[in-house]
């Protein structure tokens, strides 16, 4: 056996006991089954395997341009002459049937096809966006929904899907923000850990697995200028603190398929870069399942201006470490020329091809092709009720408290008629967000509908649309300020449409459309109290008419069971508890921005001067909600701050301890976090960094010490020789609830004794 190739079989059986997968599942016949096969492949049949198709045996809907799509006669031909390794973005068990059959019963060696698709943020059951749902600091409901997708996606005929998205999002212009966790680099790795083992289960062969994809290797959410398939140029210091740990603790959580990005990085786009899909992702960072490529990413190598051609394109892919090739077709083309001319080593195809065989017999595929295609589970492991109680459930626990001057939670006793207005009052079009086309529209709750089924009379609710999405509406806003001047609260529906979200929809500026402007701006000034509920996919910059209002709530797009949240959460059924992911600047102009950003020479001090500072002219350089914010229907206080120990061991840990108390009237739920500071290092650092958070649920009046644990690696960073270090000194450690105050505490972290190295 090769080195190479024991190394790939210990990743791939480590990564499968991970999750749980008995060692049988890469049992010796299984390692000799792969063995034969490739022994007895062409070098077409080897193309075949690495590479991926869209699937046209089932209905489909790819976000991308339709590129390459092949007919459902001539992708049978191609799947039977075995040059079809995987299927992606269709569902439904019959027609995954009869291209199973196809592929097992009807190409010359029987190799299954593994089933893909694009299972986001849910299948038929649509859950909050993930950046919704980050807001709900809870790696545990992550882990419940990413299960409940992996139920329905593998019910209808699924085995892998692309998500989830780790990429750190720092510039909310960027239209993938909605994909992510947000701008941290600890709750990113945090959630996307817990959405990898909810995808995939506790055991890789069952019929409800659904292999996990963190996707896009490496730093695509640092393109410049927040621009859609943009360049990145980074430090490798910055490439391996923010960037890479996320899908650190992702391969660490089980997965074994990792997507390349889009984006060049330093020059060199990620679909042909070997340092970073050879050199750091496998020698560094020991991933050894199969990586493919993002829809005709090879191909576009070619516009980059990196490749000659397609066929140098092909050749620059799989020399760099790319196992598959999604929709573009190249390798299918060209590998069999450029391995018979020399220019690509026949023993890098046959690497590539290992890497995805031994994940199609991690998940049982060989032993069992018809794995997830059962039609009595298709028929009854979809759409359920606990799928939509669950959906519920992660709608309210996603819903972020912003502003609230006593206008909310909405009392009937008081508040006898209310008027909804704005483009998304009654809308159902925009519920799900992007990436959720296997969803039913229909099906969806809208606002009107939830708060109707609410209050205790229907009757108390008048619509007004006010505008559209994008425009005015003739006599809308008179129409609204009517309604508004005969109400005892207004509540607005305004932001993003779900087209303004998602790939390809960077935007230069993150505020609300003009004429939804003027709308808010002339309820604003009828004086009738108003809360506001966003839709959105990213942070967005408020304006008056919209940032003074009495409330305003971060809502979102909450998916199958929107309406039914937000009715909860305004009237007080569910406490709201969600947190920013992503931080709100003032102004656009001043994204990139995120909380854990740099002192510079010149810092704004509090109460100091600001001039020859580190500030915009027109504002300052701090978000008008920070990361980390959200409010509740009661009060939380924190006292008590206490250390173990003052100082830190090299080798030991001192726990932190301080007191939260429900100091309201109501129960609730906060999330306690603990940030550090590096006071001085050989490397500067950020202002403040995210080690832990807890979330901790009260009574009214009750009190409870919350407890975190911190070591010398919650303090190491990348410094010189991109090697990970911690560096005695002083640190400072606030515990709040957010990014922003909170109780301050200093501690420090002594030299390693003699005889003991970092």
């Amino acid at each position: 056996m090769t080195i190479e190739r024991r190394d790939l079989l210990i990743q791939i059986m480590a990564g499968a006991m991970a999750m749980g997968v008995p060692r049988r599942v890469l049992a010796q016949d299984q390692v000799a089954r792969v063995d034969d096969l490739i022994a007895r492949m062409t070098l077409e049949e080897k193309a075949g395997q690495m590479t991926c198709l869209a699937d046209s045996f089932r209905p489909f809907n790819p976000p991308n341009p339709q590129a390459g799509i092949q007919d459902e006669r001539r992708l049978a031909a191609e799947i039977r002459k075995g040059r079809v390794g995987c299927l992606f973005n269709g569902i439904g068990v019959a027609g995954a049937r009869r291209a199973q059959e196809m592929a097992v019963g009807e190409s010359r060696l029987g190799i299954p096809l593994l089933l893909a698709g694009d299972v986001i943020h849910g299948l038929k059951t649509i859950f909050p966006v993930p950046i919704a749902e980050a807001a709900s600091f809870d790696p545990h409901l992550c882990e419940r929904t990413a299960r409940a997708m992996a139920v329905e996606a593998t019910a209808a005929g699924l085995h892998l899907t692309f998500a989830p998205m780790v990429d750190v999002a720092r510039d909310q212009r960027w239209g993938r923000v909605v994909e992510g966790a947000g701008e941290d680099v600890y709750l990113t790795g945090l959630l996307s850990a817990a959405r990898v083992r909810g995808f995939q289960g506790r055991d890789l062969r069952r019929s409800d697995s659904l292999l996990a994809c963190p996707k896009h290797f490496a730093a695509y959410g640092a393109v410049a200028g927040g621009l859609e398939y943009g360049s990145v140029d980074i430090s490798d210091e910055t490439l391996r603190e923010t960037h890479l740990p996320p899908f650190g603790a992702s391969f660490a959580a089980g997965a074994l398929v990792t997507m390349a990005a889009f984006s060049e990085v330093n020059g060199v786009p990620a679909t042909a870069d070997r340092e970073l899909l050879t050199d750091i992702l496998r020698g560094e960072m020991g991933f050894r399942g199969f990586v493919c490529s993002d829809y005709t990413a090879d191909e576009e190598l070619v516009a980059h201006g990196y490749a000659q051609d397609a066929r140098d394109a092909a050749r620059l892919a799989v020399l760099a470490g790319v196992d598959m090739s999604m929709q573009s077709g190249l390798y299918t083309r060209y590998l069999p020329e450029l391995v018979n001319s020399g220019a690509v080593p026949a023993a890098t195809v046959d690497i590539a091809v290992r890497r995805i065989l031994y994940v199609k017999a991690a998940i049982g595929l060989f032993d069992n092709p018809w794995r997830s295609l059962d039609e009595e589970t298709e028929k009854s492991r979809i759409f359920t009720p606990s799928h939509r109680a669950l959906a519920h459930e992660a709608a309210t626990r996603s819903i972020v408290l912003l502003r609230n001057e006593g206008v909310l939670p909405i009392d009937p006793g008081k508040v006898r008629k209310i008027a909804l207005i704005g483009p998304f009052a009654e809308d159902r079009d925009n519920l799900y967000g992007p990436w959720a086309f296997y969803g039913d529209p229909g099906k969806g709750v809208d606002i009107a509908t939830g708060l109707r089924a609410a209050l205790p009379d229907p009757a108390m609710l008048a619509v007004t649309r006010g505008c559209d999405v994008g425009g005015a509406i003739d006599g809308g806003i008179a129409q609204a300020v009517a309604a508004a001047k005969t109400a005892d609260l207004v509540l607005l529906a305004i932001g993003e449409s779900q087209a303004m979200s998602g790939e390809a929809q960077s935007r230069t500026v993150i505020e609300l459309p003009a004429a939804q402007q003027a709308l808010a701006d002339a309820v604003a000034a009828t004086g009738t109290p108003m809360a506001v509920l966003l839709r959105h996919g990213r942070a967005l910059a408020l304006h008056e008419g919209v940032a003074g209002a009495g409330a305003i709530l971060a809502t979102w797009f909450l998916g199958s069971e929107a309406g039914h949240a937000i009715a909860d959460v305004l009237l007080g059924k569910v406490d709201p508890s969600g947190k920013l992911p992503v931080s709100f600047p003032w102004e656009s102009g001043q994204e990139p921005f995120f909380y854990d950003r740099k002192s510079t020479g010149r810092p704004v001090v509090d109460n100091g001067s600001t001039e020859y500072k580190a500030r915009y002219a027109t504002t300052d350089n701090s978000a008008r909600f920070p990361f980390g914010h959200g409010l509740s229907y009661t009060r939380f206080t924190l006292d008590r701050l206490t250390l173990s120990d003052e100082a830190l061991r090299w080798d030991a840990a001192i726990e932190v301890r301080a007191r939260l108390t429900n100091a309201g009237q109501r129960r609730g739920s906060e999330v306690v976090q603990l940030y550090i500071r590096d006071r001085v290092a050989s490397r500067t650092r950020p202002i403040r960094e995210l080690k832990r958070i807890a979330r901790v649920t009260l009574d009214a009046g009750e009190s409870q010490t919350v407890r975190f644990s911190l070591s010398r690696t919650d303090l190491e960073f990348v410094g010189a020789g991109n090697r990970r270090m911690a560096e005695p000194g002083v640190f400072d450690l606030w515990v709040g609830q957010s990014s922003v105050g909170g109780l301050h505490t200093q501690f420090t972290l002594y030299g390693a004794p003699p005889g003991m190295t970092a």
